[in-house]
């Protein structure tokens, strides 16, 4: 995988984490599994993260919006920048991703047939970035936007962030 496909070395902290999510909880999250960061008032992200929750047969993705705080001071313990740009962020074990990297590891986790995606790792990254970029670009004209970030059902209430 090539390194600029992740945040790695950190291009800025984030700045202020709040209190509520010290970085010890943050450390805590980060170690439990995978983290898909996503923007929770865009209702093309929320289907996705709907969609996930559906797929995701081991349970092993957990999830919360880029706008909480949760989500900001987990970023800077990451040393990632808190102002992601149109982005859906997968933090695990091994780095922060973003664009169409984070979406083909996400689907990795999700085993086959969804697996089978990361084939499009074949293409060049800045043309699967370029495609993601489209998207992300008109997903609130093309799907809308919520007024505030969704509340998830009860029974998965313990994959997202705090």
């Amino acid at each position: 995988m090539p390194s600029s496909a992740r945040l790695d070395p950190p291009v800025a902290n984030a700045v202020g984490a709040p209190a509520l999510a010290s970085a010890s909880v943050a450390d805590s999250w980060a170690s439990d599994g995978p983290i898909v960061l996503f923007d929770g008032v865009c209702n093309l992200c929320n289907g996705a993260v709907t969609w996930l929750l559906e797929h995701d047969a081991r349970g092993v993705l957990r999830f919360g919006s880029l706008q909480s705080p949760a989500a900001v001071a987990l970023l800077a313990v990451r040393g990632a920048p808190a102002d992601l740009p149109d982005s859906i962020v997968l933090l695990d074990a091994t780095g922060v991703y973003v664009r169409s990297e984070a979406a083909l590891r996400i689907a990795a986790q999700l085993g086959a047939p969804w697996s089978w995606l990361t084939a499009a790792r074949v293409l060049p990254r800045s043309l699967r970035d370029a495609t993601y970029a489209v998207i992300a670009r008109n997903r609130y004209r093309w799907f809308g936007k919520r007024d505030q970030c969704m509340l998830p059902d009860p029974a998965v209430a313990h994959r997202f962030l705090p």
